[in-house]
């Protein structure tokens, strides 16, 4: 493995340990505020202020703001999702325990993702489903589970 490689590596496991901590800082904000929506809200405002701060640093002049209103509904999918995912989360953390819900949320994302990529949805690539890619999907459900369970 390259060097370029082993730190890509390494950036995707710090990326998913801060949503490890995200859902419980999340929910203890819920706790605060008195309700999941507030704590979602709050999230998602100081995240937004982040990425205006950096994009206008970093990408100010790249970035196509003319184009947002002709973008396709589709596309701000994203944001609708991403509020979904961290509501959800907030809300199964102290029921579940944050081990549980990003082993099952993992488990959720391999098999929407081996979908995608067998029908090559969303201007993927078709990758087929292979028994290898279908056996790692079962694992990492039984996992979740006993993530959850034993």
């Amino acid at each position: 493995m390259s060097l370029h490689a082993l730190g890509l590596a390494t950036l995707a496991l710090l990326a998913g340990a801060m949503i490890s901590v995200q859902a419980p800082v999340n929910a203890l904000a819920a706790a605060k505020l008195g309700h999941p929506l507030g704590a979602a809200t709050l999230s998602f405002v100081v995240g937004t202020l982040c990425l205006l701060v950096v994009t206008l640093v970093v990408a100010r002049e790249q970035v196509a703001w003319s184009g947002v209103a002709s973008l396709p509904p589709l596309l701000y999918l994203g944001g609708v999702l991403g509020a979904i995912f961290v509501t959800i989360s907030l809300v199964l953390t102290p029921v579940l325990g944050i081990g549980a819900v990003i082993a099952l949320a993992i488990a959720g994302q391999v098999i929407a993702s081996l979908a995608l990529d067998h029908y090559g949805l969303l201007g993927l690539a078709v990758r087929e489903l292979t028994l290898g890619r279908a056996t790692g999907a079962v694992l990492a459900v039984l996992g979740a589970l006993m993530v959850r369970f034993l």
